[in-house]
């Protein structure tokens, strides 16, 4: 899977963003203000995901590709490696999984905006 594949599933979600907070060389996917996956531009293709934190351990341990997030809590938060260990689907299932632990974290009034 490539960048621009990740980018367009990113912000195919409902009312994401595309920030650079961090400069141009990490894209920041957010919904509604908060962060759900960041995407460093260029080569090796990584992304950086939030995860409940019990199958954060068990994707580290499934997987050599996924490890503490870079620079991020590391509880909450893996960094994925493309190495093509890990098939696309389940990449996609986890950038679903980061964006429905945001989502949950939102206040109700926020989710009820996702809603419409």
């Amino acid at each position: 899977m490539d960048s621009t594949t990740l980018r367009t599933y990113c912000l195919n979600k409902r009312e994401a963003t595309e920030t650079f907070p961090f400069g141009e060389d990490v894209r920041v996917f957010k919904v509604m203000g908060k962060i759900f996956a960041l995407l460093p531009v260029g080569e090796p293709v990584s992304i950086s995901l939030k995860c409940e934190p019990t199958w954060v351990q068990i994707l580290r341990s499934t997987y050599a590709a996924v490890r503490p997030g870079y620079h991020l809590n590391k509880e909450h938060w893996n960094t994925i490696s493309f190495d093509g260990s890990i098939s696309d689907e389940e990449i996609l299932g986890m950038i679903d999984h980061s964006y429905d632990q945001v989502v949950k974290g939102l206040s109700r009034k926020d989710r009820e905006k996702l809603k419409r």
